[in-house]
């Protein structure tokens, strides 16, 4: 690594302010309340931009770009399903899952709520979905830390062990330290940093183009003769298929658990404003981006070479032509923000599933504040130790299983999430039977069914809430302590939502 590069400069910078952010959250970090969910004080700016920072994984800037790139504006029928799904998260689930977490005596974290809401006096569901966040962490983690490598190993020619610790260590490092908090704070600057680049990006290439709207839609029209068919090569199945990735937003640990740490439920709706606004403008630049960079590499044909044999590059490659070193690296550092954020949140709740549900729920009930913070920093190494295990090699065959993670966490958990904050009536066999039929089926339609080009999160979706309905109503209703727990939960909700 040259440290006299500029862009290898401003790399190094990036990563020492994101360790200094999690010193600095170090000394906040007082008790596990705060280590998981910062003593539940996030305001509205650092809930939506924490939030949209988790959700968005180095795909933003290499896979959606790269998609565009390909296939043409058809492959933005994902981004549109991610926009309506992320809104109706916002919007039907986060105020509500706030005031039920805190009314759930005060869970935090998803298997601490699903006991608290059902009374499951014996754990199962604290046990089953902790085992769940685990089994999909663990592997989202993995691919993560393979993201990461491969932008250090591309930029910096780095062996690709080496640049998979180098990545690996910033993340764990403030992740450790700080917490919550320090993930928060992170997520904040890195959201500002990845917004910046998209939409810098394709204003700054179009320009370079010389041309205008007539010529460049000429130019292509050459390139990619369909590249302006929302529906060119899909189906009705593969259209649903792309938008039912907004199915997922229910579901996902990494994101709920940023709504549970919002200070009131009065700063969801305007974080919802922010968050959107956020994801909205990033999506359009990354489309932007992978679509503008068709004309580009048409008209440049002898720039074309490394993103023809990997499309995923589309980004990095236009960066490296266009902008000078310094800025370069600025930009390229909102790729590893991408990665990091994502992958520094994924490590801190599989931390918190470890600590707080299987730990503290079943093995040390009287542990210490002190003691259950170093057990979570303790169990951030440990997950990150099997991820970077995992991510040894780039080609693991369970690399594989990332492809529908995001379905296993929707059709598992987003079903649940939905029904118990709507519906007093479900039952604790109910949330069971729709978690693991959820997880399952998801898991089966891809190994056996994947040739119908149904994305699994709709079956599992769908089965896990006709479970959900079909066994809470032929079970013996709620006792009166659940529903009073839920009716106080919903009153308190309305009244602050006023």
């Amino acid at each position: 690594m040259n440290f006299s590069n500029p862009t290898v400069v401003v790399f190094v910078v990036y990563i020492l302010a994101m360790l200094g952010i999690g010193l600095y959250a170090y000394f906040s970090t007082k008790n596990l309340d705060d280590y998981i969910l910062g003593g539940r004080s996030l305001g509205s700016f650092v809930t939506a931009l924490s939030a949209g920072a988790s959700d968005m994984s180095g795909w933003l800037l290499m896979g959606l770009p790269g998609a565009i790139y390909l296939t043409g504006l058809s492959e933005s029928w994902i981004a549109i399903g991610l926009i309506i799904g992320a809104w109706l998260n916002w919007y039907l689930v986060a105020g509500r899952l706030r005031v039920h977490t805190e009314v759930q005596n005060n869970a935090l974290t998803l298997p601490d709520y699903f006991t608290g809401r059902f009374d499951d006096q014996k754990k199962i569901l604290r046990v089953t979905s902790a085992l769940i966040i685990l089994i999909f962490f663990a592997i989202y983690c993995a691919s993560g830390m393979v993201a990461g490598a491969r932008l250090f190993e591309t930029l910096f020619h780095l062996p690709y062990q080496t640049a998979l610790w180098l990545g690996a260590f910033a993340t764990i490092g403030y992740v450790c330290i700080g917490g919550f908090l320090a993930i928060s704070w992170t997520d904040t600057f890195q959201a500002g940093l990845m917004i910046f680049a998209l939409l810098l990006l394709p204003i700054v290439t179009y320009m370079s183009l010389g041309v205008g709207v007539e010529e460049f839609t000429a130019i292509v029209e050459s390139a990619r003769p369909h590249a302006y068919d929302f529906v060119s090569n899909l189906s009705i199945v593969g259209i649903l298929s792309a938008a039912a990735w907004g199915l997922g937003y229910f579901g996902q640990p990494h994101i709920l658990v940023r709504f549970m740490a919002a200070d009131s439920v009065k700063s969801i709706p305007a974080a919802r404003r922010i968050g959107m606004t956020w994801m909205i403008l990033c999506l359009a630049g990354a489309v932007g981006s992978g679509f503008i960079g068709i004309a580009y590499f048409h008209q440049h044909p002898e720039f074309a070479a490394v993103v023809t044999a990997n499309p995923e590059t589309v980004f990095m490659e236009l960066t490296k032509i266009l902008f000078n070193p310094w800025v370069v690296g600025v930009i390229l550092a909102a790729i590893l923000s991408a990665v990091m954020s994502t992958l520094s949140c994924q490590l801190l709740v599989c931390s918190s599933a470890l600590t707080e549900d299987l730990y503290k729920g079943l093995i040390r009930k009287n542990a210490t504040q002190k003691e259950l913070v170093w057990i979570g920093r303790a169990m951030v190494l440990a997950v990150a130790m099997l991820a970077l295990a995992l991510a040894q090699n780039p080609d693991s065959k369970v690399l594989g299983l990332v492809s529908y993670a995001w379905a296993g966490f929707g059709a598992a958990f987003g079903p649940l999430i939905i029904m118990s904050l709507f519906w007093k009536r479900m039952t604790l066999n109910g949330a069971l039977a729709g978690m693991v039929i959820g997880a399952v089926t998801v898991i089966v339609w891809k190994n056996v069914f994947a040739s119908t080009g149904i994305y699994e999160i709709i079956p599992g979706f769908i089965f896990a809430l006709i479970s959900i309905v079909v066994v809470s109503l032929l079970g013996k209703a709620p006792n009166a302590t659940v529903t009073g727990r839920f009716e106080q939960a919903d009153e308190i909700y309305t009244r602050e939502m006023k």
